[in-house]
């Protein structure tokens, strides 16, 4: 399910793509706590192997074959080994021993990506990961990754470069722990402690229904524990308690956790017993222990929340992240009291408006950034920020969360954010909630992607497959991501004649899904289609799950920087995945599109893609 594989490593201040994003936000609290507010696993295998390239004798770099390059050098004069690239492979074998390395590596050539190349005996200090794509920080291709790790004595100098590429995030899927479990974590937040990362959440019986059977939504929110994961790397994530405090009776969620330095307490808030729930823990794992609820919150009008979660700024202050009920017209943020954060004192009115929840907050670069979304139930909208860089304000006008609008924030609803900051960089992480157990919107309950920004404007990121290098703080669109958006459309919570981030005659959405709630009908000589952008050159195939009343049908690629693509979509009374020939991408962008001819078409799950 994950794996390392990169196309650009990012750094936040700075982006290639123009469309795509998650939130994921951690922020630091005296370098050792990071929380964030507004509320995966397994890896999956590696490529092909393959043995290293053959080393120079001057660089003593190794080009990558197919499944990894060597890292290392043969007897050189100047350069150490650099990281040759594979196609998402194996680490490659060592180098020949050289006689007098010099002090840094030079760029390898690499393949398509691979992981870090293993410890060469020559060379000095470790080389960077070589790419043909792209690269941030040291080169990277495909799989590439960051700079090349000092490598440790050799005969007549020191190893070669290792790379870590980081692991990949694949949404739209039901995330597993460590175990091989699903991972069941809703209305959530996340917390850092050290290098480890901490997330919290609810299970509901409703969640273990659907994973179980994802064909129908349901409506249990029926409470089944206060989950905590614990993972180093954002990825692979194990269990490590479900809490079942006293007191959760009747509704209960929308928690975060914070830490309270003197008590040495690390506080859950959430809503639940009929108000303002309140936990405690000896250990970030958990188990939690009920503490008290609070049933009137002052300055907070009718003196309950809407929607919350909870966010710790870098002085160590915790906040309430909370609309009003009744209408969530009213947003806020509410201090929790400094002795021991078990009561919310006098909220900070931010806006007001027309109604919002999943509200959440993140800080970046002195900015603060408090999101929410439509009033839209369980369903998914774009994404609503204001930002100020102070929590008392003055706060911006309300604006839409840039890369949000095509897809309605990757069919979710804003959860948490987690602020990743690495060696390198700084990734803040959109962690949307699909609520797919009771909206039936899909696959996967947990959606995060990356955010960037250009100056003090965000961007989200909507993307099914990337790597995350959490020691680093970097990020890469992955092989293998889906460049389509509202592939399977089901972005949209009731019917209409043009799905969201689309173009479409002669159609309709219909309550008959290939996964999920919703598919996409055309009807005779109806056309679907979208441009997709900030594709990056290669090789893609493109294809749909259709059902099909008769012959005629075409799926099409088009203005791609290449030869136009069209596939036949045959007559078939159950859904048939059709598939087109690969298609050279270049320039950035292209048109995928589907006309019925003189059939009806059923669509769903367009994939494009190179892997």
């Amino acid at each position: 399910m994950f794996a390392p594989a990169n196309r650009a490593t990012h750094s936040m201040g700075r982006s290639s793509l123009t469309r795509r994003s998650a939130i994921l936000v951690v922020l630091a609290l005296g370098g050792a706590f990071v929380a964030s507010g507004c509320a995966g696993a397994g890896v999956a295998p590696e490529g092909d192997g393959g043995t290293s390239g053959g080393a120079t004798a001057t660089g003593g770099a190794a080009t990558g074959g197919k499944g990894g390059g060597a890292a290392g050098g043969a007897a050189g004069s100047d350069t150490g080994g650099g990281g040759g690239g594979g196609r998402g492979g194996m680490a490659g074998n060592a180098g020949s021993a050289g006689s007098g390395g010099g002090d840094a590596g030079t760029m390898g050539t690499g393949g398509d990506g691979g992981t870090s190349g293993t410890s060469g005996a020559g060379g000095a200090i470790g080389g960077a990961a070589g790419g043909s794509r792209g690269g941030g920080a040291a080169g990277g291709g495909r799989g590439g990754g960051t700079a090349g790790a000092t490598g440790g004595a050799g005969p007549g100098g020191g190893a070669g470069g290792a790379t870590s590429a980081g692991a990949t995030i694949v949404n739209d899927t039901f995330w597993k722990d460590t175990a091989g479990d699903f991972i069941y974590s809703q209305g959530g937040g996340a917390l850092r402690v050290g290098d480890t990362y901490y997330w919290y959440g609810v299970k509901y019986a409703g969640a273990v229904t659907y994973a179980a059977n994802p064909t129908g939504k349901n409506s249990s929110t029926g409470f089944q524990g206060i989950t905590t994961y614990s993972s180093t790397d954002l990825v692979n994530w194990k269990l490590e308690t479900v809490s079942k405090p006293a007191n959760t009776g009747g509704w209960f969620g929308r928690l975060g956790v914070v830490y309270h330095a003197a008590t040495k307490k690390y506080v859950l808030v959430a809503q639940g017993g009929g108000g303002l729930y309140f936990a405690t823990a000896d250990a970030p794992a958990g188990p939690f222990v009920y503490s008290n609820v609070q049933t009137n919150l002052p300055g907070i009008a009718n003196g309950s929340t809407g929607d919350q979660t909870m966010f710790q700024d870098d002085d160590g202050t915790a906040y309430l992240v909370a609309s009003s009920s009744s209408g969530r017209s009213n947003r806020y943020l509410s201090p929790l009291r400094a002795s021991d954060f078990l009561t919310a004192e006098q909220a900070i009115p931010v806006y007001s408006g027309g109604g919002r929840e999943g509200n959440c907050m993140f800080k970046y670069s002195g900015t603060y950034y408090y999101c929410s979304s439509d009033l839209h139930g369980w369903n998914s909208s774009q994404s609503y920020c204001v930002s100020s860089s102070s929590v008392r304000g003055p706060w911006s006008a309300e604006f839409v969360l840039d890369g949000t609008q095509p897809d309605y924030s990757h069919v979710t609803q804003t959860g948490f954010f987690i602020s990743v900051q690495g060696t390198q960089a700084t990734t803040i992480i959109f962690a949307g909630d699909r609520w797919s157990d009771f909206a039936g919107n899909g696959i996967g309950f947990n959606q995060w992607m990356p955010i960037t920004f250009v100056g003090k404007t965000a961007q989200l990121h909507s993307l099914s497959k990337w790597s995350l290098n959490a020691k680093a703080g970097t990020w890469a669109v992955a092989r293998g991501n889906n460049y389509v958006l509202n592939p399977s459309l089901e972005a949209d919570r009731v019917s209409v004649s043009v799905p969201v981030g689309w173009k479409s005659t002669g159609g309709q959405n219909l309550e008959q899904g290939h996964t999920g709630r919703w598919s996409w009908q055309l009807s005779a000589n109806g056309t679907l289609q979208q441009q997709v952008a900030a594709i990056p050159d290669g090789t893609y195939t493109l294809s749909v799950w259709v059902k099909a009343t008769g012959s005629g049908g075409q799926l099409m690629a088009k203005g791609c920087g290449g030869t136009d693509s069209a596939t036949p979509i045959p007559a078939s009374t159950s859904f048939t995945n059709v598939k087109s020939a690969p298609i050279a991408v270049s320039g950035g962008q292209c048109t995928v599109s589907v006309s019925a001819g003189s059939a009806q078409l059923t669509l769903d799950d367009f994939l494009l893609s190179d892997g």
